[in-house]
């Protein structure tokens, strides 16, 4: 069996890409359960700069496995596309999700609704050898809310609003998140790379 080792200890992401690989025989592992202790800079230009950063930086250590990495996160319109790839650590402590979505709220104060578009955007990079590396991107639109709804998910799910399902992404259960959300649609890609490859199965 294929192993792939995801370029994070996020636990709740790991169970994602899991999950929605699952038609697939790999053994999908996290950084803690291979005991890799590498901090990686983030510091590309691009979410996309950022993956394959991450990866890479991986798989120098790891060359017997497959690793992905992504990286992803909140533009909003109106803020010129912030908090972008600071998305994580848009409030100064990376990973303070309470704190980013504070600041967010604060950053949009007394702007409508209809003015407060915004969309998730999602890189994904699998390096399966020296000489191939899969890259693959998926986006969500939606709009910001003025509080907090909704108790599934992470990060900036209980104010990203998304009209077609007129739910917030932490309105969602896992199954419908991960049907549409940009981590899965960018998944949803890599698989028909996979598939394409005729190896993953």
């Amino acid at each position: 069996m294929k192993k792939i080792i995801i370029a994070s200890n996020n636990q709740n992401k790991v169970e994602e890409i899991r999950n929605i690989l699952k038609d697939f025989k790999f053994n999908i592992v996290s950084l803690k359960d291979e005991n890799i202790d590498i901090e990686v800079e983030e510091d590309g230009k691009t979410f996309m700069e950022n993956a394959f950063k991450k990866a890479y930086e991986i798989y120098k250590v790891r060359e017997d496995c497959m690793v992905m990495a992504d990286d992803s996160g909140l533009s909003v319109d109106i803020l010129d596309g912030k908090p972008g790839i600071y998305s994580a650590r848009f409030a100064g402590i990376h990973g303070d999700d309470k704190k980013n979505n504070e600041k967010l709220l604060s950053c949009l104060k007394g702007i409508p609704f209809e003015k407060r578009s915004a969309k998730f955007l999602c890189s994904i990079v699998l390096i399966v050898n020296n000489q191939k590396t899969i890259k693959v991107e998926g986006s969500i639109e939606g709009f910001i809310t003025d509080k907090e709804i909704g108790h599934n998910g992470f990060g900036y799910d209980p104010l990203f609003y998304i009209p077609e399902l007129k739910k917030t992404a932490a309105e969602l259960t896992k199954d419908e998140k991960n049907s549409i959300s940009h981590r899965a649609i960018a998944l949803k890609n890599l698989c028909q790379e996979i598939r394409r490859l005729n190896w993953g199965e």
